[in-house]
């Protein structure tokens, strides 16, 4: 099991938007990757009403440690108030991936550079 890596999992309600969101992810290393997927539908309930709507599902794949970095900035920027996001564990990949996953994604504060 790789306990530092992860999949986030996005939905947004403009697949446009969630393509940009993701972009400014891995420009600003919080993750290596990310797939954005649509048309997709989504049913909830939300103010005690039912909802079945199209939406956009984005995943990217990060390090763990990251993960509060992404939810902070995209409870920021999401139009929902309540942005659908969740982290799951990446539990086997090949050495090669996970290395190429570690190097394209921002180390942790504790590993940089005069931080100890």
């Amino acid at each position: 099991m790789t306990d530092d890596l992860c999949e986030v999992a996005i939905t947004a309600p403009d697949a446009e938007w969630l393509a940009g969101f993701v972009r400014g992810l891995v420009q600003d290393r919080l993750c290596a990757s990310g797939h954005t997927l649509t048309p997709g539908r989504s049913t909830y309930r939300w103010a005690g009403e039912m909802v079945d709507r199209p939406e956009a599902r984005a995943t990217v794949r990060t390090r763990t440690s990251l993960v509060p970095r992404i939810i902070e900035r995209l409870t920021l920027e999401h139009p929902y108030d309540v942005p659908g996001v969740v982290a799951m564990p990446i539990v086997a990949t090949s050495d090669a991936y996970r290395a190429w996953l570690l190097d394209q994604t921002e180390p942790p504060a504790c590993a940089a550079p005069g931080n100890g």
